[in-house]
This record gives C-alpha cells, structure tokens and sequence, in this order.
C-alpha cells in the first residue's frame, strides 16, 4: 500500500515489443518526452540446420514478449511508476522471418525460418529481388516440405504470418480470436505484396501458388489492431496489460527511420547491428534503383495517411566482424577492446579488410564473394587489423550511400546513425571522415523500438503521441564532422574498392555425382537470375506475365530440392 501511495504520475506511456533477431526487448516510454523509462530484454536461441539456414521457436519467441512484459512491468512497480498509465502498445520486429500456424489449435507448424542467400531482381511489383531472403519463397518451401503446413493449408487452416503477425494474434487471443494483421511495411518484404496498391498481388500469389486465405490483413503502421487479452499460453500469464490497445507495428528498420524522425524526402539513417541497413526516405513515389538497392515501403502512419517509401541497401556483416575477431580469431576480448586496440594505432597502415563471409549484398548482390584481408607487410600487426575491420564497416556503408546518391540525384548531406555499434566514437568519426558528410548520432539509442512506441501512441483512438513536426521532442545528438580532407577520403576508398573486387569469385560450385545443376540453391539462383537479366528486355517491354511465369516454373523445383 506504501509503495502505490506514493506512485509517480508521469503522464502518458507508451510500450514497444522489440522482436530482433538474436533477442526479445519490451520497453515503455514517456510519450510527452520520449524518454526510455525501464526495458527488459531476453536472448533468443538460433539453431543452424544448414549452412545459409537460420530458424527459432515461435513458442520460444512468444515466451520472451511475455517474459519481457512482466519483468518491464515489475521495474516500473519498483520505480513507483503505474502501469495504468500504458496506454498503447507498438510492435517492432525483423521482417522477413516466416512463420506458418494453426488457427484452430494455435500451435506453429513449423520453427521460424529464415534465409541469407540472394541474388538478382524482379522489382517491378515488389521493389525486391527474387531471394530466399524474403518470405515468398520460404513459404513455399514449407509448403512442399512440410506435411503439417501442407495438410494445413489443403484443410484451410494454415495462417501465415511474418513475427508481428504471429505475435499480434496471440496477443490479441490467439485461437479464441486473434487478430490475423501485419503492417505495410513488413507486408512489403514477402515478395507477396504490390507496393504500388499496397495489397497482396493475386497474380504473384498465383504464381508462387500461395492461397491468399492464408495471408494476414494488410493494415497502416499505426492504427488499433486490436486489444490486449490475458493470455494463458505456454504456461504464462500476462494480465497486467490486458484491455491495452496494440496500436502500432513496424519493421525494425522502418521503425528505426520513425524512430529517428526521418519523416522527409531525402532524410536517411544507418542502424548499425549484426548487419548494417541503410533507408533513405523518398517520399510518397516509390523510387526503383538501378544501382543495386530496394524499394520498401518505409511507413503509413494511419489508415487515411499516404504511405512514405524508401529506398534501402543492406550490408551483411557490420557488428558480426566484431564477434568474429573475437570468437574465430581470439585477438579481442570484447568490442571496446576493438575500439582501443584500433585508437592504439589510428591506422591500418595499407590493411583492408573485406568481410564477405557469406557473399556481398548491396550493391553487388555477389554470392560468390568471400572474405578477404590483403594489403599485409611484416609490419601489421592485430591492431592495423582491428582498424581495418571498423573502416570496413564504414567503406560499406558508403558504397551503399554512393548508390543512394546516384538513384535520387541529390547528394546526403549527413547521415542519422543508431544501433549498438555508435556506441564506438571512433568508428563514428571513421564513418564521418569515409562519408565526406557529418554523421549525428542520438543520445537515445533505442531508436527502433521508440519509432513502434511513437507509432502506436499517435494512432487515431489512442492519440497521446502527436508526430507534427513542432511536437515533436526535441533529441539531444552529438554530431561527428570530417576530420580528414576528402583526396584521402578518396585514396582510401579507392583501395577498398580494388579489396572488393579481390574478393569476388572465391566460392564456386563443383558437380557432385548426377546430382540437377539446381542442387545448389546459391547456384541455382544465380543461373536463374542471368537468364531473367537475359530477358530483361522482354521485362521491360511489359512482358511481366511471361517473366513470372518462367520464374516461378523454376522455383517450383527449387523448393523441392535438399537445401
């Protein structure tokens, strides 16, 4: 009684589920702020069942956002804070994961999957190209290899989802009624989804042969899905929430470019984690690359908002070189001893360091690649190397933000950074120097799951969270300018450049036995994606129906194969 006594009014607050690849985070926020008030987060296991393959536990996922939920809500009662005051919930996750489910006993059919191969394009709906890495694909993969997603959707009632679908309708009452939704912005890396009309595409669900009935609703990013239920699944309870409204949802690199404002043409920012994802608004026309890069729907901020779009690039390995140095190669002990074993020399002394471990992504989308580290003397030592591994993170960056530039005209002037690598001040002031442009970093860094927040409080029916421009609350950053002059930034770049091309056709794929030239799904991607740039002529001529009809005649053997 003491303690609710004396509880703090703080006004109204505003959760985000922040559902990431590698773990589960619940944070709340002040919506009059925006100041991060508690978060919990838990680990989730990965299991590797083939090389390029990564699946999760649904159930494992959906045990983490309960875990998450009660422990964020105990801090809170810690700190005196009421938990009545939540008044609306958003959903942040990673995009592409595929999860297929029962609607009748609720139960997943299968682990989360998730792919990380990729190769050439079919963008003329989709803005992607054909790839394992989106959901399409996968989705039919289960489907000819899984006798429960089979027999479940032959018997109507398989759902599909990406991970806010899943978590949306368990959170809104699973198999007692959930509501079966995801966003735009996650709707837009299936493969599945015309971003032009913003709904799923027939005529791609026909040729991939994915019955729509099983495809979630399509919805904007901030409006009210549905309500918090209390939940007895897998053991858990979470009442505590109930009757709150999830009210946002975002794919985390939207919600990051939410997160950090980027609410104008040309504005950009670069979250840096395991991999590195670069958006850059463009506004309410979608813009097709013709320099490597994807066209995603960045946001649609209400049900009667105009959706914004973005074009974006991916850089495979940015913090994971990190956890490489560390665990493969033992010469640090931790990141920021990264940090200072590469102040230590402030140079790489001639050392680059091209961390193609799985191939290139943007703007190469190269799959033969493999990592490289050339330029070595007797000199170099494992500090040079160290300070390669940060320029390398940097130099990708800026082949993605080269791309960027060609595909809209107008140059960036600066670049909004977050994710767990700013918190490195020398690769910042790398990026800066490697960029030629003035890099801002946010004093608040949890960038991603405040975009979700801000979504679902500014949702109509929630509204405690106003996104006009003058209400905005004003983030204290810290700016890093150039300290280099731009021939050296130049030089530098040049010889990274010649590291790239180095590194390319490493991986080739030797014959085995009798076995189809399509065993190889690297391969077979590869093969397919040359003859569609064969007929690309055909393609842009209007001959879409003849190019999908072809793609999906090969991918009708793929699926099949043993990957």
């Amino acid at each position: 009684m003491a303690a609710s006594s004396h509880r703090i009014m703080l006004g109204p607050l505003v959760a985000a589920i922040d559902q990431g690849t590698s773990s589960t985070r619940f944070l709340v926020f002040n919506a009059k702020t925006a100041e991060l008030l508690s978060h919990h987060q838990v680990e989730i296991k990965q299991s590797f069942p083939k090389e390029g393959w990564v699946e999760e536990d649904p159930k494992e996922i959906l045990q983490s956002v309960f875990e998450c939920m009660e422990r964020t809500c105990e801090k809170l009662t810690q700190l005196n804070i009421d938990i009545s005051n939540i008044k609306a919930i958003g959903v942040t996750n990673q995009r592409e994961t595929t999860l297929v489910w029962d609607k009748e006993t609720g139960e997943p059919l299968y682990n989360a999957i998730d792919f990380w191969l990729n190769k050439n394009h079919l963008k003329h709906k989709t803005g992607l190209p054909i790839s394992t890495y989106f959901s399409a694909v996968k989705l039919r993969w289960l489907m000819d290899n899984v006798d429960e997603v089979h027999e479940a959707v032959v018997s109507h009632r398989a759902m599909f989802g990406t991970v806010d679908s899943w978590l949306i309708w368990c959170l809104t009452g699973g198999k007692s009624g959930g509501v079966h939704c995801t966003d735009v912005t996650n709707a837009s890396r299936t493969m599945l989804f015309n971003i032009h009309t913003l709904e799923w595409d027939p005529e791609l669900c026909k040729y991939f042969g994915i019955p729509m009935e099983i495809l979630p609703r399509v919805r904007s990013s901030s409006e009210i899905y549905g309500l918090m239920v209390i939940v007895t699944f897998l053991w858990q309870k979470s009442g505590a929430l109930s009757g709150i409204p999830i009210s946002g949802c975002l794919g985390d690199q939207s919600a990051a470019l939410v997160g950090q404002m980027c609410f104008q043409d040309g504005q950009a920012k670069n979250t840096y984690g395991t991999g590195c994802f670069l958006l850059r608004n463009t506004g309410a026309k979608p813009v097709m690359s013709d320099h490597g890069l994807l066209t995603t729907v960045a946001y649609k901020l209400g049900r009667d908002k105009p959706a914004c779009y973005a074009l974006e690039g991916s850089v495979a390995i940015a913090g994971a070189v990190v956890r490489w140095l560390q665990d493969n190669l033992g010469i640090i002990g931790s990141s920021e001893e990264l940090e200072k074993l590469a102040a230590s020399v402030g140079t790489s002394y001639g050392c680059y360091f091209v961390p193609a471990f799985s191939g290139l992504y943007a703007p190469y989308w190269e799959p033969s690649a493999r990592g490289i580290i050339c330029g070595l003397t007797q000199f170099t030592n494992k500090s040079h190397v160290a300070f390669a591994a940060l320029e390398a993170v940097c130099f990708q960056t800026r082949e993605i933000l080269d791309a960027m530039n060609q595909d809209s005209g107008i140059p960036l002037t600066q670049l909004q950074v977050d994710g767990g690598m700013t918190s490195n001040r020398l690769l910042m002031q790398l990026q800066a120097d490697i960029l030629c442009i003035p890099v801002v970093k946010p004093s608040m860094p949890e960038t991603t799951a405040l975009g979700a927040a801000m979504a679902a409080g500014a949702a109509e029916g929630v509204s405690v969270w106003s996104l006009s421009p003058e209400d905005l609350s004003e983030v204290t950053s810290e700016k890093f300018e150039p300290q280099i002059n731009p021939e050296e930034s130049e030089f530098r770049y040049a010889r990274w450049k010649k590291a790239v091309q180095k590194s390319m056709n490493w991986e080739t794929t030797e014959p085995v036995g009798e076995s189809s030239i399509f065993s190889s799904v690297p391969l077979g991607f590869y093969i397919m994606g040359s003859m569609l740039m064969l007929i690309g002529a055909n393609y842009l001529a209007g001959q879409y129906t003849y190019i999908c009809t072809f793609v999906c005649d090969t991918l009708k053997i793929i699926p099949k194969l043993e990957l």
